[in-house]
């Protein structure tokens, strides 16, 4: 085998390295002063289409503000009234747009997700109290391709009709962003063995040059 094409093989293994896939994490929580409008989309069928503001000048990451729009229907408990939210239409059996969740700020970073909640208005006691989760489907920044979700729970003093409801909302982030880490070209394993055998090659090589 000559020579040159020994180092060659060699080199065509070590070319097979790939990049390993790691993730970066971020786990945070934060509170948002909000503001909730409730709107009839479908009053045949109870349907409702919610809007949620929120604001706080010192949210990590710069994910100052956001906006959640949802569709929901509502059923009633008693003096209460208990409504679903979803950014997916079809969950009520309607047809529309799928709505979402952006999350951001006046940098680059923003999250968008897709939000699964519910919330009760109870009118003797002047609240709407909401809980759910805002499954994270991407973003900017460093939130570029994110998953995740955002857990919270919401507390506002119910105001009259037409006006927004304003309250607090603690949002709980637990997010991951793709990390491509690349691998050297060459390990050491593998420079060891290619020089290992490129040299008793030339040894070869040579005695058999010697004794012709």
């Amino acid at each position: 085998m000559p020579v040159a094409l020994a180092f060659s093989g060699f080199g065509l293994n070590v070319q097979r390295a790939s990049a390993q896939a790691t993730y970066n994490t971020y786990e945070f929580t934060t509170n948002y002063k909000t503001s909730v409008e409730i709107n009839p989309f479908l009053p045949e069928q109870n349907i409702l289409r919610a809007t949620i503001t929120g604001e706080n000048a010192d949210a990590p990451y710069g994910l100052t503000k956001f906006i959640s729009n949802t569709y929901g229907q509502s059923e009633s408990r008693g003096a209460n009234t208990f409504t679903r939210f979803n950014s997916d239409p079809t969950v009520f059996g309607i047809e529309g747009k799928t709505l979402g969740d952006i999350y951001y700020g006046d940098g680059a970073n923003k999250l968008f997700g897709l939000a699964n909640d519910s919330a009760e208005i109870n009118p003797i006691a002047g609240t709407i109290k909401g809980s759910g989760t805002i499954t994270i489907t991407n973003g900017t920044g460093i939130f570029q391709n994110a998953t995740g979700k955002i857990d919270f729970t919401e507390e506002d003093a119910l105001a009259p009709p037409g006006v927004p409801s304003i309250g607090n909302a603690i949002l709980k982030f637990s997010l991951r962003t793709p990390r491509a880490v690349p691998e050297p070209t060459a390990t050491p394993a593998l420079i060891g063995l290619g020089v290992l055998g490129a040299g008793f090659l030339l040894r070869k090589h040579h005695r058999k040059k010697t004794f012709n």
